[in-house]
């Protein structure tokens, strides 16, 4: 594919700035029924994303802005806590699981407060079984359509889209996670940002974890060639939701082409779930409608296909769901012009298909089919994007 991603400046923070991130935040609590919504991304835990929040609650307190803090984890970590001095802070709900006493951000509590900011730490916490909502990305959601203003943080490992590119990098997968939507609703994205060697001191110091656990994580989250690659997924991150900022607020007079992609998958789970992941950055950095193209062909009808596939199907249909795309579901005998017939109705301009896992008989019998889809899309001026 031709097209090129251009990214844009990154604001960045260093732990040592003051700054004047509440200033620029506060330009953005106008006129909206809606609160808005700020969250502070980093490549990794302990790059300072709850310190960060926590100056900024202070910075807006002086400021005379009504800020309270809903929920801050700072794992014992000393100067973090040290922030907490002086500020407003909402009781935590506790409810009781399996035995323990445990703590929750009180939505509740925060609705009928009412302040004009909340701090919500822990954008991808999963809920203790029986609250309101399943995650606190979803309790945040609930704030900001009350029209209360939320700051929030999330590790750029808990992105859903990037879920299978952060277990190749750490070989560890991440369950926690967040649609990718969630970060494209806010106002205001800030990177905090770290070398790989500051991190690792922080880490060595105990600022991080405590003594017993730094060198496992030596070992395995924080080794220098992870942390440099989740700092470049962090920076392309943010620079892409700069770029969609720029896109949606700047009037451009030039006529640009709008672009629609359109992800097709078949019954294999795990080359399915590559391409609905992948395809969904790709329309994220393009600020981009998509849609997910499932063509049942007759062996695979309801009475024929197993189980199993079924299951995965209908989990690989909720995932792209999730990242934003529009599930197309259609009957052919055949798939190239199936994919046509969508790309023709939907003024698709990127088919983004898996990389085939094919025997040689095979590839040679798909030879026409596969000619024919590539004939087509080069007669529409439509790009074939293959996904390894």
């Amino acid at each position: 594919m031709s097209k090129k991603i251009k990214l844009k400046t990154i604001k960045k923070y260093n732990m040592s700035e003051d700054g004047n991130s509440a200033e620029d935040f506060l330009t953005l609590i106008k006129n909206s029924r809606r609160g808005k919504f700020k969250v502070y991304i980093g490549m990794s835990a302990g790059v300072g994303k709850t310190y960060r929040m926590l100056q900024e609650a202070h910075a807006l307190l002086e400021n005379g802005i009504d800020v309270k803090i809903g929920y801050i984890e700072t794992h014992n970590r000393k100067e973090t806590h040290a922030l907490l001095d002086g500020l407003p802070i909402i009781p935590r709900r506790k409810l009781f699981y399996k035995g323990k006493e445990l703590e929750e951000l009180d939505v509740q509590a925060v609705l009928n407060l009412r302040p004009e900011v909340v701090i919500v730490d822990e954008l991808a916490h999963t809920n203790i079984e029986g609250s309101k909502n399943e995650k606190r990305w979803q309790d945040v959601m609930e704030i900001l359509d009350s029209g209360i203003n939320v700051i929030s943080a999330v590790n750029i490992q808990h992105i859903e889209s990037l879920n299978e590119e952060v277990k190749d990098i750490t070989d560890i997968e991440v369950k926690e996670r967040i649609p990718d939507s969630i970060l494209s609703m806010a106002d205001e994205v800030v990177n905090i940002d770290l070398t790989a060697e500051e991190l690792i001191n922080r880490l060595k110091a105990g600022k991080i974890y405590d003594q017993t656990k730094i060198n496992a994580a030596l070992n395995n989250f924080f080794k220098a060639e992870s942390i440099l690659q989740l700092r470049e997924l962090a920076l392309k991150e943010v620079a892409s939701q700069v770029t969609r900022k720029v896109e949606s607020e700047v009037t451009i007079h030039k006529a640009i082409k709008k672009e629609r992609f359109l992800a097709c998958i078949s019954s294999n789970e795990k080359t399915a779930k590559n391409v609905i992941r992948k395809t969904a950055r790709l329309a994220n950095y393009y600020n981009s409608q998509w849609y997910l193209l499932y063509v049942q062909i007759p062996r695979e009808s309801s009475d024929k296909i197993a189980l199993d596939k079924q299951r995965h199907l209908i989990n690989n249909f909720k995932l792209a769901t999730e990242l934003g795309a529009e599930i197309i579901k259609v009957e052919n005998t055949n798939v190239a012009h199936a994919i046509m017939e969508q790309c023709e109705e939907r003024k698709i301009t990127t088919v983004c298909i898996g990389k085939p896992h094919l025997n040689l008989w095979k590839i040679i019998l798909a030879t026409d089919t596969f000619n024919s889809l590539l004939n087509k899309l080069s007669q529409e001026n439509i790009d074939l994007v293959i996904l390894s």
